[in-house]
């Protein structure tokens, strides 16, 4: 997107912001975007300093290190404007649902959790994940708010390696542990090196996570079956890049990539 566009996009989410009736009543976009800005502590203090050193610059009475800091908040801000944007783009056509949806305490309540996350958010990446799905959260059936803030938690707990780890699974269903670091890797690395402790220990977090698992067959309800166990003869333990065990994403985790990586598409409203 170029520079004008995203300009005028973020011009849209301060005009929302300032259409408040002599009664305080903001409109549908006012008020997600009030619980946005409510939920991240510095922007308030951010969008006032802005504004004095602004004034500052054009008196030419601004210092290098107040210049930086203008300039370094300023880029912050549109960020987090842009975003506003982004996400009451995808929904402004939606249905009426939607619409009440996103008016809701309950959904507030998850942005509020949402952008707070987004602002401590070390990558551009987990920050499109949020906003992500914080827009699927409104638009589709996912109204199990207890799973959105779950997501939510699983964002900021787990990195990016992880993040890579899931989205190979996601691709290969049934990949093992040797495919997935040969996809990603693509270099040889002894047992008994951190490398491979280091991957033992992501596909240990997403195991015991509940977002990956190895795969199981299941009968017609959809009950795991017992794996018979032979007694092995080999004097070494599995390896860290075993090729005999296929994995998977749990059906959990399945929901989370659908709506943390993916644009859902949308069902649009009538006139």
């Amino acid at each position: 997107m170029s520079n004008l566009i995203k300009k005028e996009a973020i011009e849209k989410v301060k005009d929302e912001l300032s259409k408040i009736d002599k009664k305080g009543k903001k409109t549908r976009k006012g008020r997600f975007a009030a619980a946005v800005l409510g939920s991240i502590p510095w922007i308030g203090g951010a969008i006032a300093a802005s504004s004095a050193l602004h004034a500052e610059k054009e008196q030419g009475k601004i210092n290098d290190l107040e210049r930086i800091w203008l300039e370094e908040h300023q880029k912050k801000i549109e960020q987090l404007y842009y975003t506003i944007y982004q996400i009451h783009e995808r929904l402004d056509n939606a249905g009426e649902d939607v619409h009440d949806r996103m008016e809701s305490e309950e959904y507030l309540t998850l942005v509020r959790k949402g952008f707070k996350e987004w602002d401590n958010a070390e990558t551009l990446d987990k920050k499109e994940y949020i906003r992500k799905l914080l827009t699927n959260a409104c638009a589709t059936d996912i109204k199990a708010d207890d799973l959105i803030q779950l997501f939510i938690d699983w964002i900021r707990t787990y990195n990016e390696t992880h993040f890579l780890v899931i989205k190979e699974i996601y691709k290969n269903p049934g990949a093992t542990r040797g495919e997935i670091w040969n996809s990603l890797n693509g270099t040889y690395a002894r047992e008994d090196s951190m490398e491979a402790d280091l991957y033992k220990l992501l596909i240990r977090d997403l195991s015991t996570g509940g977002i990956i698992r190895q795969h199981r067959a299941t009968n017609y309800d959809g009950t795991f079956q017992k794996t018979s166990r032979r007694s092995s003869k080999s004097n070494t333990l599995t390896s860290a890049f075993d090729n005999t065990k296929q994995y998977e994403l749990t059906e959990l985790g399945k929901k989370f990539v659908h709506y943390t990586m993916e644009e859902v598409v949308i069902k649009l409203g009538t006139e």
